[in-house]
């Protein structure tokens, strides 16, 4: 069965704390596994959280500050380790491609073939997937070192509708044919197109924003997700801080989620100035202007994609 989830391996900035460990993002899709900004202790949270480094086909670091990639040297290490025998595609900021062979080949060890790298630059970039059943596009964020958030978006398809299909006699392998080729002849002579027989199935959305401050870049990754998962390093009353470090506010991140119509927002990345305490402040002020369903990270956490939209 085919599994479409996040699972949160680390919700915490700068710093590990006692309850939170650094960043780390698994996006499971149906066999596929997209990991997001691995952090210090990766590779540990993956062994609590049950996944292993064959679970991990990505591997797309946001920027190259601390939190978001000082366990790429781990989990490069583990894939070459565990033989991980299919390709992993590392995606990262072409800017930081120092930073990235630094990681990629920080210590001795017995290296793999198998990790392609595809950096980004520009404004926004559609990065190669080859056979992916989705496409991933970059865009530019604002932070003080060049950071990139990330969009997956899988392509509209089609629902057959069975009542439809029997009135004009097609059955077997003439709804293969007519999936495929978009038209068929029924059994009477009659030509069937597809657009008789369907809906459309609208495909999901997924958009990964980390470190920035408010910029039309946010809007354009979360337009119309699924799911955003979302900076919120501070709440409001210590907006100051945030935008002096190109950081948001769980309100900001509300307001961006509720622009974009969002449909779940995932809150992480928390400040460690924050007292366990103080976490339903998050929530809270996200839930001002957006008044869709709201998830605070938590470690190991495993926060399903909501079912599709309605046509």
């Amino acid at each position: 069965m085919s599994v479409r989830d996040l699972l949160v391996l680390g919700s915490s900035s700068a710093v590990p704390t006692k309850t939170r460990n650094h960043n780390g993002y698994l996006l499971r899709w149906d066999g596929l596994g997209l990991l997001f900004d691995p952090g210090e202790g990766t590779q540990r949270q993956m062994t609590f959280a049950g996944v292993t480094a064959t679970d991990v086909h990505w591997l797309c670091v946001t920027h190259f500050h601390g939190d978001h990639c000082l366990g790429v040297p781990g989990m490069v290490q583990r894939i070459a380790r565990d033989g991980v025998e299919h390709e992993v595609t590392a995606v990262f900021p072409a800017s930081g491609t120092e930073y990235w062979r630094r990681l990629r080949h920080a210590t001795a060890f017995h290296d793999t073939d198998v990790i392609t790298e595809r950096p980004v630059s520009g404004a926004a970039m559609r990065v190669d997937g080859g056979t992916a059943p989705f496409t991933l596009t970059a865009r530019r964020l604002a932070h003080p070192v060049e950071a990139y958030g990330y969009r997956l978006e899988e392509p509209d398809g089609v629902t057959m509708v069975p009542a439809e299909l029997a009135a004009r006699g097609i059955r077997g392998p003439l709804v293969r044919r007519l999936q495929e080729d978009g038209e068929v002849t029924a059994p009477d002579g009659r030509t069937v197109t597809l657009d008789e027989c369907s809906v459309r199935r609208p495909g999901q959305k997924v958009a990964f924003v980390m470190d920035t401050g408010v910029c039309d870049a946010a809007y354009e990754l979360a337009r119309d997700a699924d799911m955003l998962i979302i900076e919120s390093t501070y709440l409001d009353e210590d907006a100051g801080l945030a935008h002096d470090r190109g950081h948001l506010t769980a309100g900001e991140a509300g307001r961006i989620a509720a622009a974009a119509g969002v449909r779940l927002l995932v809150l992480t990345h928390f400040s460690e100035r924050y007292r366990p305490e103080d976490e339903p402040a998050f929530r809270k002020q996200a839930a001002v202007p957006f008044d869709g369903e709201i998830v605070l990270a938590r470690d190991l956490d495993r926060i399903r994609l909501p079912r599709r939209r309605a046509v």
